[in-house]
């Protein structure tokens, strides 16, 4: 009955995630367009992911589909960690240093991983992130941390 499994539970994750934003959105106050509450985006965002869910969910009942591959744990895991690391030195070591590591673990996760892109994903995105978080919004995160001297 299922032709594309991966439209399936694709559009099953997201109502499932846009189900949950706008429940939980429901005890705050939504507010108006000109004068958005605490529920407005969450509610707005849920929607939308309900809807783009129900158009997957109803595609693949009428869209052939390629099936699901084989479940990716080494790439699961070298992401978790990544994330993980990157919050847990983040303070001490800095943004220059944590912002890196989490750009090449991640990238090794992929069977396509490349030096030369990932050093250049990690660079570019050293410094945006330093440019518009740290200098241009004033996020209080050190550039270098204690554990390098910052």
């Amino acid at each position: 009955m299922i032709r594309s499994t991966r439209d399936f539970w694709t559009g099953a994750i997201y109502v499932l995630i846009g189900l949950s934003a706008v429940l939980i959105a429901r005890d705050y106050s939504m507010g108006s367009g000109v004068r958005m509450g605490p529920a407005y985006f969450p509610t707005l965002l849920g929607s939308i992911l309900i809807f783009v869910g129900a158009v997957a969910l109803i595609r693949s009942f009428i869209v052939p589909g390629t099936p699901i591959g084989a479940f990716a744990i080494k790439g699961l895991l070298l992401v978790v960690f990544s994330v993980s690391l990157f919050g847990f030195i983040v303070r001490d070591a800095g943004l220059i240093i944590a912002l890196p590591l989490l750009v090449f673990i991640s990238a090794l996760a992929s069977n396509q991983f490349r030096w030369v892109p990932t050093i250049a994903l990690a660079a570019g995105l050293t410094l945006f992130c330093s440019l518009v978080f740290i200098k241009g919004l004033g996020v209080p995160l050190p550039l270098l941390g204690p554990w390098f001297g910052g």
